[in-house]
């Protein structure tokens, strides 16, 4: 009889094998977990290996700067060819490291200013692009197949035995350190300052392998302030059909607001003409969206219940700290954040509004135009269908049963989902167009799919200055394009409509116009604005907001 065969034995432990060796082999460098700042490239050196996936941290606002840099220093011929797993490109070090041969694959979300120089990396071949992801899909991924040998992250302090306190902006630090420690990775954390004592544990000590204390804070973008003195005629009026057109009817009370002028109009006029039509308390209540300083009259006029954040803003941390009852906070005061909770509470609401760079015939659009690859953050799970969502509310009934095509006798609901935009853009380029550049973008770079950031299928709306079209409530594709037409203003896709369909429409509602709403445009005033400028906002937070200095003007 034949002996039975049996397979040669598996090393099981490999990966926790290999930290160990590389722990080993920067023991020198450290003193417990602690590493001087001007140790950090021989630490990266004795640690990483050609071909490792390392993510750093860096999403919308807390960048692991330092480390970044560190990263850029490190001898090429040493340490080559990572993959880089990262949120936000938002540095310049973010890239030098393809420059140099040091990463080559990239898998993110978003790129913002470095948009340009990525598209001209990747054109050059010095940038192999895995994916463009949601924030909510390269999260997840963190745990399944692109869970980081190496990560960086940044936090306000550290204790001795390596506790990490994150402050307000904790933002993604949970989901990479997480990923990262419980797969035999590392974890190394660079801090504001190192402490006897971190006011709350963000981050065990035992999750994290080094921390080095920064020679200055870690980057912080404020890139959710908006001047209220900025905000414009156009803007109040789009603000105003929101309000009546949309909020009212849908009793909108949890959503999303992207960034901008155009949501920052809305908010500074929920106290003023939402109230005016006897909205408090009926719109507007429950919201997943950063600590913007355009809230602070909402707030304080009573709209607003409470507000989970994925991240802070600069000057806002004294006016969290004192109205725990609308921002969640800790015992020390200070708010917690957490990028992946607040992507999903968004994710979960009533509804979406944002803004995008063009919209096509379908309802898609695209915050990628040509020679730019800017990504999308989290956009793409705020404005989709919650297709898991089984819990009910007014508006998500009502927009349900109107997008109801009779081919089903089961009852569901339907997520509103917002694009509020002006029919030109900076420039004078048409937001309307007949074929998105995100087209172009997939040849020129090679991609697997066009760079879409909202399907058409998943949006409800479109405003304009020139009114609202309710797409969901279209009954083929060709009266859909009719009525995104119809809002269109005198873009070239406006232009071509089909003004009997269009009227047709506008007599059954899909399309209306201001005085449709009983909206007299004349009273598009800034007198609407709760808050006219930043010292406006801080008179009405009873001084408690401090804006970063580049928005004062006293």
């Amino acid at each position: 009889m034949n002996a039975i065969s049996r397979p040669p034995p598996q090393r099981w432990n490999q990966l926790a094998e290999d930290r160990a060796e590389r722990l080993a082999r920067a023991a020198h460098l450290a003193c417990g977990k602690q590493v001087a700042a001007g140790q950090l490239v021989a630490l990266l050196e004795a640690l990483l290996r050609p071909g490792d996936r390392v993510c750093i941290e860096g999403n919308n606002q807390k960048h692991a700067d330092f480390l970044s840099a560190g990263l850029a220093r490190v001898d090429p011929a040493r340490v080559h060819g990572l993959h880089i797993v990262q949120s936000n490109i938002a540095l310049a070090s973010h890239l030098d490291i393809f420059d140099s041969g040091i990463a080559t694959k990239l898998d993110f979300c978003y790129s913002g200013e470095q948009g340009v120089r990525m598209g001209r990396l990747i054109k050059q071949g010095r940038i192999q692009v895995g994916a463009i992801h949601t924030y909510l899909e390269l999260y997840s991924r963190y745990f399944v197949d692109l869970t980081p040998r190496v990560a960086f992250v940044a936090a306000q302090s550290a204790d001795r035995a390596g506790n990490l306190y994150t402050g307000p902006n904790t933002e993604d630090t949970p989901a990479v350190v997480e990923a990262t420690a419980f797969k035999s990775g590392i974890v190394i954390a660079q801090v504001n300052e190192l402490v006897d004592r971190v006011p709350r544990v963000d981050v065990p000590a035992d999750w994290v392998s080094f921390v080095l204390e920064a020679p200055s804070p870690h980057h912080i973008e404020p890139i959710f302030t908006r001047d209220p003195a900025q905000i414009g005629e156009v803007q109040i009026l789009m603000a105003m059909m929101v309000i009546k057109g949309l909020y009212a009817p849908y009793q909108v009370r949890r959503l999303n607001h992207g960034i901008g002028f155009d949501t920052a109009a809305i908010e500074l006029i929920l106290p003023t003409y939402a109230d005016s039509l006897g909205l408090k308390g009926r719109i507007c209540e429950y919201m997943s969206v950063n600590p913007c300083p355009t809230l602070i009259p909402a707030i304080e006029a009573g709209f607003i219940k409470s507000i989970h954040c994925a991240g802070s803003e600069p000057g806002m941390e004294r006016y969290i700290e004192q109205r725990s009852d609308i921002f969640f906070t800790g015992p020390d005061g200070s708010m917690r954040s957490n990028r992946v909770f607040c992507q999903l509470a968004g994710h979960y609401a009533d509804l979406f509004i944002g803004s995008t760079l063009q919209i096509d015939l379908e309802g898609n659009s695209s915050t990628a135009t040509l020679d730019r690859i800017t990504g999308f953050g989290g956009a793409p799970n705020f404005g989709s269908q919650a297709r898991g969502r089984r819990h009910a509310s007014p508006a998500w009934l009502k927009a349900g049963a109107e997008s109801a095509d009779g081919q089903s006798r089961m009852p569901r609901g339907r997520k509103l989902v917002v694009q509020l935009v002006q029919s030109f853009r900076e420039k004078m380029q048409p937001t309307f167009v007949e074929r998105l550049d995100a087209w172009r973008l997939q040849q020129d770079f090679d991609l697997a799919l066009p760079p879409v950031m909202v399907y058409g299928d998943d949006l409800t709306h479109i405003v304009t200055e020139e009114g609202i079209a309710h797409l969901h409530r279209c009954a083929t594709p060709a009266e859909r394009e009719q009525a995104i037409r119809g809002v269109a203003g005198y873009t070239p896709v406006g232009l071509a409509r089909d003004r009997r369909v269009v009227e047709n429409l506008r007599g059954r509602g899909i399309v209306q116009r201001p005085e449709d709403l009983g909206i007299d445009a004349r009273l598009a005033t800034r007198d609407l604005l709760a808050a006219r400028s930043i010292k406006d906002l801080v008179r009405c937070s009873g001084g408690l907001y401090d804006p970063p200095k580049r928005f004062r003007h006293w």
